[in-house]
């Protein structure tokens, strides 16, 4: 390959973990304290937090206004004038100078200017959270996370099947759900879950990081509940007059959706909901469905998302067994024409019209492509064995912290130093060489890292030290062959070209064995030591290709075979 091509390849690199690296270095340099645990907080709180910044700024605008119309825009509310320009082009009126009296005058209603401020507010938050998505975290140890403590429901598994349950088939279920909830969080994208059996009836899940509640939630107590119903049209006219005649008449104590007397038997009133601009459910109306149902989540085979070739709607498309497929043709030829609600754990979630009879291949809309992702994952890994309840969440500090990082950190930049030293006064310039690999081969694992939104835990940063100890090993080996190579009397661009080529297959052998054995422990070690595994591997694969292509890359750009040109390779043995 001609040296230009191999320099766009590190070029191309480079770049790459400059793209996959800039997150990460953003997260943790630019970011406040404070908008980062707003920004690991629940949609809830976001949504207070927003409505609340909100509530405060449209009232320091109107005391401006009060006390002096004429006031420039403080600088913290010149975002609004962007908005204000637009109303004032809509409504057909020149933009005038901007004070605090113009600016309120180009909103509508105030109701439109408090919205435009929740936006504001709300889509600074959010973007930082999608951010936190992109960035190389800190595991439990490290940082802190998520514990969550879960109970087997045994109460409701006895009524499900009609009889008691004894120790070891509890054990044994509860045994089949962790396997169900690994299998799940592994899709979800969380490193390093840590999940285990307490006791005989608790399962105890620890998530580094700052996960949203919500969706971990999702995860953890989804049933794979997928229910279609029929919806009972008049009925459902009926009961939102009635709720909207009778408020206090809708819930009850406990907050659940009341059943008013004039539903007959084989009717149910359930809410339908819809995503609001936070991501939390909002109820939009009320529904009563046939209490018949005409499937169930059981009859899955396959789930996967989609999006709708007209709409652009995210949807879900999953394919039945036989005798659900039968079923289910059966129900919709029964109800073609009629109004079909799609129930998830009991809220519904979309409601279309059965147009002809389906049989197996299924897909459903109504959902976000988030919500449509995560059905798809609870639906494909099955319904838990025996229900879970959630018996404790909490936050959980770092047991190490600050200080186990900065030791961590400090440990790299000593050993790297050393190493670096080390090169330089055994091997001269050519060490320099080795040198500028060995911070490429670091810049690259950390940008592999990040980009597989990797967990850092204390035995990942183990890795991290071993691995840049270890990776100066290929420099050694191929300089000691160009060594052997020069005292045979050799050009230096032969020497170079003799000793990469004779230590390529040595460097191999020795690392591909390492890598079988991170592979191993990466699959059958414990969380921790899964993470010192996978930094292994990633470790030693970009060592390989800085040892062995950029250094080389770099010895062929700087040096030439003219009369006089030495390879300074630093002392050599007599």
């Amino acid at each position: 390959m001609k040296k230009r091509d191999r320099l766009i390849i590190v070029l191309l690199v480079f770049l790459m973990c400059g793209y996959f690296l800039y997150p990460t270095m953003k997260w943790y340099t630019a970011v406040p304290q404070a908008t980062k645990d707003l920004a690991s907080g629940s949609n809830e709180q976001i949504r207070e937090y927003a409505r609340g910044q909100a509530t405060r700024d449209l009232r320091t605008i109107k005391d401006l206004v009060v006390s002096d119309a004429s006031t420039e825009v403080p600088a913290e509310f010149t975002y609004l004038e962007a908005n204000a320009k637009t109303n004032y082009k809509a409504m057909k009126k020149n933009v005038p100078s901007w004070n605090i009296e113009t600016l309120c005058a180009g909103f509508y209603t105030e109701k439109d200017m408090f919205d435009t401020i929740e936006q504001h507010y709300r889509s600074t938050i959010v973007e930082v959270k999608n951010l936190s998505n992109n960035v190389l975290q800190l595991g439990l140890d490290l940082k802190g996370g998520m514990s969550i403590l879960l109970d087997a429901d045994t109460s409701a598994y006895e009524v499900k099947v009609g009889k008691s349950i004894s120790s070891s088939e509890l054990k044994t279920l509860v045994n089949q759900d962790i396997e169900i909830l690994k299998n799940r969080i592994d899709q979800f994208g969380v490193s390093e879950p840590e999940i285990r059996l307490q006791g005989d009836n608790q399962i105890l899940i620890e998530i580094p990081g700052a996960s949203d509640p919500e969706r971990v939630n999702s995860f953890l107590q989804g049933k794979g509940s997928l229910l279609f119903q029929i919806v009972d049209q008049e009925l459902t006219t009926k009961l939102n007059d009635y709720f909207t005649q009778n408020p206090t008449e809708a819930y009850s104590e406990t907050g659940a959706i009341q059943q008013p007397d004039f539903l007959p038997a084989g009717k149910v009133a359930v809410g339908y909901y819809t995503k609001d601009s936070y991501g939390i459910d909002e109820l939009k109306q009320f529904v009563v469905l046939d209490s018949e149902v005409g499937l169930d989540g059981i009859h899955l085979e396959s789930a996967q998302t989609g999006t709708n070739g007209i709409t652009g709607q995210p949807v879900v498309n999953f394919h039945l067994d036989s005798a659900g497929g039968d079923a289910f043709y059966k129900f919709t030829s029964t109800h073609v024409s009629e109004s079909m609600a799609v129930v998830m754990d009991g809220k519904v979630k979309s409601i279309a019209t059965i147009n002809e009879p389906i049989r197996q291949d299924v897909q459903i809309s109504g959902f976000s492509n988030t919500e449509a992702s995560d059905l798809a994952i609870v639906l494909r890994t099955a319904a838990l064995p025996i229900e879970l309840i959630v018996s404790s969440q909490q936050a959980v500090g770092a047991t190490l912290g600050e200080d186990a990082v900065a030791a961590g950190l400090k440990a790299i930049l000593i050993g790297l130093s050393l190493v670096v030293l080390f090169m330089f006064v055994y091997y001269g310039l050519s060490g320099l060489v080795a040198d500028l690999a060995l911070i490429f081969n670091l810049v690259i694992m950390l940008a592999v890292l990040s980009a597989l939104h990797f967990t850092l835990t204390l035995t990942s940063i183990a890795g991290l030290i071993l691995t840049l100890g270890m990776a100066v090993d290929a420099n050694v080996i191929i300089y000691e062959r160009i060594r052997e190579e020069l005292a045979l009397k050799k050009s230096s661009q032969a020497s170079i070209r003799a000793g990469f080529g004779k230590a390529f297959w040595t460097i191999m052998d020795a690392n591909i064995t390492t890598i079988i054995a991170a592979i191993v422990l990466s699959q059958l070690g414990s969380s921790s030591v899964k993470g010192f595994a996978n930094t292994l591997a990633i470790g030693i694969i970009s060592s390989l290709f800085t040892s062995l292509f950029v250094s080389h890359l770099i010895f062929d750009a700087t040096v030439t075979d003219k009369e006089g040109a030495k390879l300074h390779m630093g002392r050599r043995k007599k």
